[in-house]
């Protein structure tokens, strides 16, 4: 069998940045490894944001032809990038944009066609990656711990800062990984308010006043008492974190600065040594890092700013090339399914 594959990992996340696109060259000697080649963040313009948005609240046809549209853009996209850096490819893996997650319901959507993009691109994509746990019992999330076990031996704590705060922890016995608590998510949305897009540098919450009726409220939510396996959507964040920050009539400075709290005292619990791994955009926040330091007392180096930002697309490239192998790609340990699986459409060229 192959043990070298030119894949394209596409990854967009809750916080609606763009689609993050990068070109790795995914081997195995001894032990899976990768080389970053290329990488581009595609942002979205205005009709995109507001498209993914509201997707949720369509109707199932208008859904389906978003699904296409969507999965015409990625390929296009793709295709730029392919032409533009002369890219040689063998597949595409593709997690696509997340519409719902409702695992406890038996529910997720990510759209983007696979099938779309495979015919624009005219290469094999793979797509769907959370279906199928969730059939099997499972949350669907997180996917990216078999990339951290792959790819990523040297740590033991490795924790993404996107729209959720997430962290997989690796002991001698085994691996969980969980979500802790929304962070850009809630962040950008508390900035767009202001106009911004989203906090630079934490700027906002360096200028507001910490909250403790506020704070309190948050740290209280039941989600934040439950023992793992479990994850976190934006109808979680909808239902319970909206509705107490519209409660409170402080000013957006003191809500931002209050919820940067929330997340350091959230994380904090699951930080015990140096040997972590921190990616997501919530690393570029120099506020929340600094007061994760100071409530964790540890120093938190931060790696280099591609893996910071594509860490995820990396790990997606892994994830299709399991998927082309019928390998495992999916840990019942960390989701809660019954068993191990190997998740993913295929579509062929």
């Amino acid at each position: 069998m192959n043990h070298k594959y030119h894949v394209i990992g596409v990854m967009s996340g809750t916080s609606l940045d763009g689609i993050d696109l990068v070109k790795c060259l995914v081997f195995k000697n001894e032990k899976w490894n990768y080389k970053l080649e290329k990488y581009k963040t595609v942002n979205y313009n205005k009709y995109w944001k507001n498209i993914l948005s509201n997707a949720h609240n369509e109707s199932g046809k208008n859904l389906t032809n978003i699904h296409e549209e969507y999965g015409e853009f990625i390929g296009n996209e793709i295709l730029n990038f392919i032409k533009k850096e002369n890219i040689q490819c063998d597949y595409i893996s593709s997690h696509g944009h997340t519409i719902f997650h409702e695992p406890e319901k038996g529910k997720t959507l990510q759209i983007g066609c696979g099938k779309t993009i495979s015919q624009i691109t005219n290469i094999t994509t793979i797509c769907n990656f959370r279906q199928l746990d969730i059939s099997l019992d499972g949350q669907g999330a997180p996917l990216v711990p078999i990339g951290d076990v792959l790819f990523f031996k040297e740590y033991e704590l490795y924790l993404n800062l996107g729209g959720f705060a997430n962290i997989t922890i690796k002991d001698k016995k085994k691996i969980s990984a969980f979500d802790i608590c929304p962070v850009n998510y809630v962040l950008n949305f508390l900035s767009k308010v202001k106009n911004k897009e989203f906090d630079y540098n934490g700027e906002m919450a360096s200028e507001g006043f910490l909250q403790y009726d506020l704070l309190e409220e948050l740290n209280n939510l039941n989600f934040y008492q439950k023992d793992p396996p479990k994850s976190l959507s934006r109808e979680w964040v909808e239902k319970y974190i909206f509705p107490i920050l519209k409660k409170y009539n402080y000013s957006i400075e003191d809500k931002i600065r209050t919820f940067c709290e929330h997340i350091s005292i959230q994380i904090s619990q699951y930080i015990k040594n140096d040997k972590i791994l921190i990616t997501g955009g919530g690393a570029h926040n120099k506020f929340l890092i600094k007061r994760l330091r100071n409530i964790t007392k540890k120093e938190l180096n931060l790696r280099s700013i591609n893996l910071i930002n594509y860490k995820e697309a990396i790990v997606f490239c892994l994830i299709g090339v399991l998927a082309i192998r019928s390998e495992i790609n999916c840990l019942s340990s960390v989701t809660g399914a019954s068993r191990d699986s190997c998740c993913g459409d295929i579509y062929i060229k």
